[in-house]
C-alpha cells in the first residue's frame, strides 16, 4: 500500500507542523475507479504546503490523496463517496469495494494511532504541545480568466480555532498580531480568525485527546502564491509568507512556557 503520511519527530521542541493534505499519491485500485481529473484532484488538494512545516523539527506530511483517503474527516466521511461528500464532484466512478474501503481505513486507523503515539511523547517531555495543521484555500474558481473571489471574505490567512480550549484564546491572539505586523513586502498580511473555515476534524480530534496539554492551530493561507489552474508556484510570495509562519516559532516556545 501507498505511503498514508510521514511521520518526523525529534521530540526537540514541543511544535509540530503537519500538512495533511499535502499528498497526491492515489492507490491503484482507488485510481481505477476516480472519476475525477488528476488537475481537479490538484486543485482540491493542498499542494506545497510542506514547505510551511519545514521550520519545524516535529512534523507530519500527507502522502497520499484526500481523494483516497480525507484525514480531515471523521472515520465515517473520511471517504469520498457521493458528490455532496465533495464539493459536487463527482468522484468515484462506481461504488468502491468493501475490500479497497477497507483498505483505506485501515490506513486511517494507522494514522492517527501513530499521530496519537507521538503526541503523547510530547506531551510527557514538555507537558504542552503546540500544533499547526497548515492547509491552503482557492479564491480563483469561477475560472482562469474570471476575476478572484472578494477578498473582503477571503483573508489572506485564517486562523482556525475549532473546538479549543478557552485557555488558548490569548496565545492565538499573540499569533495573529505576529502575523499581520510581519512585513510583507512592504505591507501587513490580512489574518483573521475562523472566517470561512475553523478547522476540521484533526484539530478536533487533537483538542478531544489532549484537551489540557495541546493547542491545535488549524491555518489555511489562500493561494496567493501559485496559480490555481496551472500549480505554477510564485517562489517569491511563497518563501515570504513561510517566513511570516517561521516568525511565530520563538513565540509560541515562549508563550508556551506561560502555561
Amino acid at each position: 500500500m501507498n505511503k498514508l503520511a510521514e511521520f518526523d519527530f525529534k521530540y526537540e521542541s514541543p511544535i509540530v507542523c503537519t500538512a495533511i493534505h499535502n499528498g497526491h499519491d492515489v492507490s491503484k485500485k482507488v485510481l481505477k475507479n476516480l472519476a475525477v481529473s488528476e488537475n481537479i484532484r490538484l486543485m482540491e488538494e493542498d499542494p506545497y504546503t510542506e514547505k510551511f512545516t519545514h521550520f519545524s523539527s516535529n512534523t507530519i506530511i500527507g502522502r497520499t490523496s484526500r481523494f483516497e483517503v480525507d484525514l480531515n474527516r471523521s472515520v465515517e466521511k473520511c471517504i469520498y463517496m457521493k458528490p455532496e461528500d465533495s464539493w459536487g464532484i463527482q468522484t468515484r466512478k462506481e461504488t468502491p469495494s468493501d475490500l479497497v474501503i477497507s483498505q483505506s481505513l485501515e490506513k486511517y486507523h494507522e494514522f492517527y494511532t501513530l499521530a496519537k503515539r507521538h503526541f503523547t511523547q510530547l506531551e510527557k517531555k514538555f507537558g504542552k504541545f503546540f500544533v499547526y495543521d497548515i492547509h491552503s484555500y482557492n479564491h480563483h474558481r469561477k475560472g482562469q480568466e474570471a476575476n478572484f473571489d472578494d477578498p473582503k471574505l477571503n483573508p489572506e490567512i485564517i486562523i482556525g480555532t475549532n473546538n479549543m480550549p478557552e485557555k488558548w484564546f490569548p496565545l492565538v491572539d499573540t499569533i495573529q498580531n505576529k502575523l499581520i505586523s510581519f512585513d510583507y513586502f512592504g505591507r501587513s498580511l490580512d489574518a483573521r480568525i475562523n472566517v470561512k473555515f475553523i478547522g476540521g476534524h484533526f484539530s478536533r480530534w487533537i483538542h478531544n485527546n489532549f484537551p489540557g496539554s495541546a493547542c491545535c492551530i488549524a491555518i489555511e493561507f489562500k493561494k496567493i502564491w501559485m496559480d490555481e489552474w496551472t500549480g505554477e508556484i510564485y517562489e517569491d510570495k511563497l518563501n515570504k509568507l513561510i517566513e511570516a509562519l517561521n516568525s511565530t516559532h520563538d513565540l509560541i516556545e515562549s508563550e508556551l512556557k506561560k502555561y
